[in-house]
C-alpha cells in the first residue's frame, strides 16, 4: 500500500522542488541605458551589469537593494 503512493510522491517532490527554488532576483544596470532594474536572469556582464555580488530570494528584497545602491541613484 505504501509503495503505491511512494513513487508518485517522490516524483512530485523531484519536479516541484527545483522549480520553486530556481527563482532568484538580481539587481542589474543596463549597459546602454544606464538604468537599474530587477531581473530574474543573471546579468551577463556585457548588456547588463550586475550591481553588487548577491542574488535575492524575493523581488521586494531586490527592489529594496536597488533603491539603496549608490550605482542606481
Amino acid at each position: 500500500m505504501v509503495r503505491k503512493y511512494l513513487l508518485p510522491g517522490l516524483l512530485v517532490v523531484a519536479f516541484v522542488t527545483p522549480a520553486a527554488a530556481a527563482t532568484e532576483y538580481y539587481v542589474a544596470k543596463g549597459g546602454t541605458t544606464k538604468k537599474c532594474s530587477v531581473t530574474t536572469k543573471k546579468p551577463d556582464g556585457t548588456k547588463m551589469m550586475m550591481i553588487g555580488t548577491m542574488s535575492y530570494k524575493t523581488k521586494p528584497e531586490a527592489t529594496k537593494a536597488m533603491k539603496a545602491a549608490a550605482d542606481c541613484k
